[in-house]
């Protein structure tokens, strides 16, 4: 009895190894300020939008940014996290971001938020609303709403420790549409410039479509406001 209680300490040990190591290869983590934000970018749908799901590594809780599609692969990545999610976040109303939310929140039984301008794009009410200064703690750090209109009424980024999801406000070299309905590129612009780019040259951008960037970089380099 006394081997078989040692193999099943010596199993449960090896399990939990493992787990923590795969957890930690799992996700990528950005540094800022001594605190680690744990990320994991997705590609969804025919229009390639980028989905994340970002975490809190002391607390293991975290949140899904822009639901697109492929909802059965975001909840099999919930799962692979291990993570506690906490709410789904939308940064704004078009399809592409939104598209499994509703499911997502159907599977999960978590709050959706987006902001009210953009509510009216989704088609089911959601569990509450984004607006430019609301704070949302997840485990040890704080997630801040940024409202940066311009490709839609209701953009909104979301702020991070190191990072911003800027959503299609703000791409790697490159800014979001704004010949859609609701969209205004001078509106865009502002947002760019007066609640984006002052967060910080280091702060890493991870925008609603293609490769990350850095705030330093767009600052500099990207032709909309070089």
């Amino acid at each position: 009895m006394e081997i078989y209680e040692k193999l099943q300490f010596l199993r449960r040990y090896f399990m939990v190894v493992l787990k923590v190591r795969c957890f930690h290869i799992y996700f990528n983590y950005v540094n800022h300020g001594g605190k680690k934000t744990m990320l994991k970018k997705l590609v969804v749908g025919f229009i390639q939008a980028n989905c994340y799901i970002i975490g809190c590594p002391k607390t293991q809780e975290g949140v899904v940014v822009d639901p697109g599609d492929e909802t059965a692969r975001i909840v099999d990545e919930i799962t692979r996290s291990t993570l506690t999610i906490r709410y789904i976040l939308l940064t704004h109303g078009h399809f592409d971001h939104v598209g499994s939310a509703e499911e997502l929140r159907d599977i999960t039984k978590l709050p959706v938020l987006i902001h009210d301008l953009d509510s009216r794009f989704l088609g089911f009410k959601p569990d509450g609303f984004l607006y430019d200064g609301l704070q949302i703690q997840i485990g040890t750090y704080t997630l801040s709403v940024l409202h940066t209109p311009g490709h839609t009424p209701g953009g909104v980024s979301i702020h991070a420790p190191g990072v911003v999801f800027t959503g299609d406000t703000l791409f790697a070299g490159s800014i979001g549409r704004t010949d859609l309905p609701g969209g205004d590129y001078h509106r865009l612009i502002e947002s760019v410039k007066k609640k984006i780019f002052p967060l910080g040259d280091d702060v890493r951008i991870y925008p609603g479509h293609g490769p990350a960037s850095t705030i330093g970089q767009e600052r500099r380099t990207n032709p909309f406001f070089s």
